[in-house]
């Protein structure tokens, strides 16, 4: 149980951080978010907003509980990178395309070790295990 959750932890920490380095300039309205935003096509006032839904998503993951909506927010994070990669591959941009990879990564390897740390807390319930680990991490 223990390499589940280092696992998970780190994967999860730096997809937050990933996602967070986005979030901040985004409801800060920062000008060089807009200037991209203008740069890509789209209006300025959807900044505030992808803001605030990857900072309730990062929330969200971050809070115990609730694995529908921690589904939910995995999606999410997929469908924002998808569309910025789409976006900045649509503008001509292809070498900056490569970083998203890191970002599905990242995605994927905290999903999987989600994934991975209910199973283990349901073995542990279901045999019996009253552990820290399965008591603090149940979901």
């Amino acid at each position: 149980m223990k390499k589940i959750l280092v696992g998970y932890w780190v994967f999860t920490g730096l997809l937050i951080v990933l996602m967070g380095m986005g979030t901040i300039p985004d409801i800060m309205y920062d000008p060089s978010a807009v200037e991209l935003f203008k740069k890509l096509g789209y209006p300025d006032y959807l900044l505030p907003f992808l803001g605030y839904a990857k900072l309730l998503g990062i929330i969200a993951i971050l809070i115990p509980g609730f694995p529908r909506i921690k589904e939910w927010v995995y999606a999410g994070f997929t469908f924002d990178l998808l569309g910025a990669m789409y976006s900045v591959i649509a503008t001509g941009d292809i070498a900056s395309s490569a970083f998203f990879i890191i970002g599905f990564a990242l995605i994927a390897g905290s999903y999987i070790f989600h994934h991975k740390r209910l199973r283990a807390a349901a073995a542990g319930r279901r045999t019996g295990e009253a552990t820290s680990a399965n008591l603090q991490f149940q979901q």
